[in-house]
C-alpha cells in the first residue's frame, strides 16, 4: 500500500511538473523582453530545471527538489502577473482603432466603424466612418463561418440586419501589430491584446470571401429582434469596456468564440457549454441541435446552401453585396 501510495504521488507530482514547465518555459519564450539568446537561454534553463526536479523525485531529496521548482515557478508566475496589455503600439491599419457606441433612446451610434476596400489582404483603402442605426428597426441576426484552417476552425462573425437593408457586422479578432500576425501558440501567453471590430459587410466579410478566398459559410439566425438587440448592446457594452481597458487575447480562452459565446450567456438562459465552442468549426452543429438554425434542413444542407464564396467572386464586393451573398441562403422563418 505504501509503495501504491508513492508511486501515486510521484505520477502527479512529474505530470504537475512537467506541466508547469512547459508553460513557464514557453511564458519565458514568448514575453521576455529579451533578444533571441537570452530568451532562448532563460527558458532553456528553466526546461532543464523541470528535467531535474523530475529526475530528483526518484532520489531520497525529491522534497528539496520539490521546493527549489516551487520558488522558481512563483518568480515566474510573480513576473507574469505583472504583465499588463498595452493601449497604445504601433498596430497593423486594420485593427488600429477599437469601436466604441453610444445609445441615446433607439439610436445606436458607433464610431470607428471600419469599412476598408480590399484588393488583396495586404492592398487596401482605409476609412473609418461613424455610423448610426435605429434599434426599432432591427430585424435580422446572422453568422458567418470563415474557415481558414480545415473543418475544424474557423473565424466567426456575427451580423445585424435593419429594415432598408443596412448590415453592421461584428468581429473579435487579434489585435496585431504593424508587420505582427496570429500564432495560435504564441497569442496563449499575452502575445497580443483583444480587439472588437465594427464594419461594414462588405469589408468584414469581403475580404475573406474575395481578397483571401476563404470558405465563407452564412446562416440565417432564428432569434427574435428583442434578442438580437441584447446581443448587439451586448458587443456595444463590450466595445466600450475593451476602449477604457484594455484586454489579453487568448487563442484559447478568449477568442471570436468564446467572446461571442460569454456574451449570449450574460443575457440568455440554458446556454450549455460545449466542446464545439472550442472546436469552433463545428459550431453550425451545435447552433442547430440548440433551435437557432432552419430545422426543415439538415446542417449539411444549410452549410451548402450558405457557401457564399463563390458566389462574391462572380459578383465581386459591389454596393449590393449583403443582399446577394443572401440569395438561396434560407432563415428558419421560411
Amino acid at each position: 500500500m505504501f509503495r501504491l501510495i508513492k508511486g501515486i504521488f510521484i505520477g502527479a507530482a512529474i505530470f504537475a511538473v512537467a506541466l508547469a514547465t512547459v508553460w513557464a518555459a514557453l511564458a519565458l519564450w514568448y514575453r521576455l523582453p529579451f533578444e533571441t539568446l537570452g530568451r532562448g537561454v532563460l527558458a532553456g534553463g528553466f526546461g532543464l530545471l523541470g528535467v531535474a526536479v523530475i529526475a530528483g523525485l526518484f532520489r531520497r531529496r525529491a522534497l528539496r527538489a520539490l521546493t527549489t521548482f516551487a520558488l522558481a515557478l512563483a518568480a515566474v508566475i510573480l513576473w507574469w502577473s505583472t504583465l499588463t496589455p498595452p493601449a497604445d503600439r504601433n498596430w497593423s491599419p486594420d485593427v488600429a482603432r477599437q469601436v466604441t457606441g453610444t445609445v441615446e433612446g433607439d439610436i445606436l451610434t458607433l464610431e470607428n466603424v471600419r469599412n476598408f476596400a480590399w484588393e488583396t489582404p495586404e492592398d487596401f483603402a482605409e476609412a473609418w466612418e461613424t455610423r448610426s442605426y435605429d434599434l426599432a428597426k432591427l430585424q435580422s441576426t446572422d453568422l458567418f463561418m470563415s474557415y481558414w484552417a480545415g473543418p475544424q476552425m474557423a473565424h466567426m462573425i456575427v451580423s445585424f440586419g435593419f429594415e432598408g437593408g443596412d448590415h453592421i457586422a461584428w468581429s473579435v479578432e487579434v489585435r496585431r501589430q504593424l508587420g505582427g500576425g496570429f500564432s495560435p501558440i504564441a497569442d496563449l501567453f499575452k502575445s497580443n491584446t483583444l480587439v472588437l471590430i465594427a464594419a461594414d459587410e462588405r469589408d468584414l466579410v469581403g475580404t475573406r470571401t474575395n481578397a483571401r478566398g476563404e470558405d465563407v459559410q452564412l446562416f440565417r439566425i432564428g432569434v427574435s429582434p428583442d434578442t438580437g438587440r441584447d446581443l448587439l448592446l451586448k458587443y456595444v457594452e463590450a466595445a466600450n469596456s475593451l476602449a477604457a481597458r484594455p484586454q489579453w487575447y487568448n487563442s484559447l480562452t478568449t477568442n471570436c468564440t468564446t467572446v461571442v459565446m460569454a456574451l449570449i450567456r450574460s443575457f440568455a438562459d440554458e446556454v450549455p457549454l460545449d466542446w464545439r465552442v472550442l472546436a469552433n468549426g463545428y459550431l453550425p452543429e451545435f447552433a442547430w441541435e440548440q433551435g437557432v438554425l432552419d430545422q426543415s434542413r439538415s446542417v449539411e444542407d444549410l452549410r451548402a446552401l450558405g457557401s457564399i464564396t463563390p458566389i462574391a467572386q462572380a459578383h465581386g464586393v459591389g454596393p449590393d453585396y449583403s443582399a446577394m451573398i443572401r440569395e438561396g441562403v434560407p432563415s428558419p422563418a421560411q
